[in-house]
């Protein structure tokens, strides 16, 4: 076997890798869109690849630098089955026709149709269970011999990155190659920690935070409370830019332990009659999703659910979906001077309804912006995230803000592993890669990585 790399390899975003397994066959892991520098190095985001010999789409997870280059995909012609996890299969549909609304088209007719494509194409597989590539049956309805026959099996296990991602493991003959898509760091709420794989001859390992060691659990709680508390005292704004998935939902379940905690700390009581507001009509909608999905969270959330029958839902908060409700809600934040606590997509401030909050609330000093994800190189999430208060200008909308709020970043609420996490994930490995191949990661990230993994004798690529 042997892999082509169609983006996420020089970069961060991108994410495609196609797996040649057998002659004129292979399968793609992933097809995701570039954002940020990586968009500018790609001009175009049509398919530029001969797609005539791929058997399958497999997806690790629905983020858009993994998911966004789909719809070309279907345009150029792929018909075959695209693999997922349940819990992808059920967000997927959602996930691109907001992504094709906002990037691509607005005609309803289209968007019918890529999704119709869509779900006929999608397949739900469990996790753990080895599947035949072209048959689709999972390895308890094959026999040995249909088994040994097969071309490619694979098989998803937990990454703990969001709710339904998997690192996919794959094997054609004696070799065994393992694509980690995006791991998620061992203490993320809610989701269920990655385990390392028995063996993998080539590992294609994701390195964003290589270089990184994110802040311990208890240290991001104090931290998040900490700046509420300065918001409530300022009467300020707190404008959090966060991916509809995954971080929200940990924002909102961490919000909930800290409003109910609160109360026990006087310095802090009147944090209670602060509004948390989730304006995001995507995120809303996936957050009814991971309430559905219960049966994926980890045992901490499960004992969560013995005391509260909704983690998610708490008596400060306020969803906001229809437009007309945000740009009230928006005039009224403005007009009030009242804190609030704002939570809105898009995650790197490329677009959605968190440039208005900041294009309204940047120039004043009593506004706060936290930042709890990577922002990718090249977007305005980093150029607000790399500001000096005062000095700092960006760009939103095609219009220049000065940048007056105070910015913060607490990395331990990243849904990607540190440098840390992947060394275990890695060394938990019993039997030891023969090539680490790193992806998905800057020059800095990568390298670092690179050197502690050589370090340990592994071959990194």
């Amino acid at each position: 076997m042997h892999i082509t790399h169609h983006g996420g390899h020089q970069g961060v975003t991108g994410s495609c890798h196609e797996l040649h397994y057998a002659e004129s066959k292979s399968v793609l892991i992933d097809c995701g869109m570039f954002q940020g520098q990586d968009a500018r190095d790609h001009h175009e985001a049509q398919i530029d690849f001969p797609i005539d010999a791929i058997q399958a789409l497999i997806l690790t997870h629905v983020h858009i630098d993994h998911i966004g280059r789909i719809p070309y995909l279907i345009e150029a012609g792929f018909n075959k089955p695209i693999y997922c996890t349940k819990p992808t299969a059920k967000m997927l549909p959602i996930m691109l026709e907001d992504a094709v609304r906002l990037g691509i088209t607005r005609n309803r007719r289209m968007i019918k149709e890529l999704l119709d494509d869509l779900r006929r194409l999608i397949r739900p597989i469990p996790y753990g269970k080895w599947t035949d590539i072209n048959s689709g049956r999972t390895s308890s309805e094959l026999d040995d011999s249909e088994s040994a026959k097969s071309h490619l099996q694979f098989r998803f296990q937990q990454a703990g990155h969001i709710l339904g991602s998997a690192y996919v493991e794959t094997h054609s003959g004696d070799e065994r190659f393992v694509f980690s898509g995006d791991l998620g760091s061992r203490c993320t709420p809610l989701l269920r920690d990655p385990i390392s794989p028995e063996r993998a001859d080539v590992l294609v390992l994701e390195s964003t935070y290589g270089d990184k060691i994110h802040e311990g659990r208890e240290t991001r709680l104090h931290r998040l409370e900490s700046i509420l508390c300065e918001t409530m005292q300022n009467n300020g704004v707190t404008i959090i830019p966060a991916f509809s998935l995954g971080r929200t939902q940990e924002l909102l379940y961490e919000l909930n332990m800290i409003m109910e905690s609160v109360g026990h700390k006087t310095q802090c009581t009147l944090l209670k009659r602060i509004d948390v507001i989730v304006d995001s009509p995507l995120a809303i909608k996936l957050t009814d999703i991971y309430e559905q999905l219960k049966e994926f969270w980890d045992d901490e959330a499960y004992e969560i659910l013995s005391v509260d029958n909704q983690p998610l839902v708490f008596k400060n908060l306020v969803e906001i979906d229809r437009g007309g409700d945000h740009r009230e809600t928006l005039n009224y934040l403005h007009k009030s001077g009242k804190p609030a606590i704002i939570i809105a997509g898009s995650g790197m401030c490329t677009g959605g309804r968190v440039v208005n909050y900041l294009k309204a609330f940047l120039g004043r000093e009593s506004t706060d912006v936290l930042f709890v994800g990577y922002q990718g190189a090249g977007t305005p999430g980093r150029k607000i995230q790399e500001s000096e208060r005062g000095k700092g200008k960006v760009w939103l909308d095609h219009e220049e803000i000065e940048v007056k709020a105070k910015t913060y970043t607490i990395s331990g609420y990243s849904a990607h592993a540190d440098q840390s996490d992947l060394i275990k994930f890695v060394q938990g490995i019993a039997t030891k890669p023969k090539e680490i191949r790193l992806v998905h990661g800057e020059q800095p990230a990568k390298q670092a990585l690179g050197e502690k993994l050589q370090s340990l004798g592994y071959v990194v690529n």
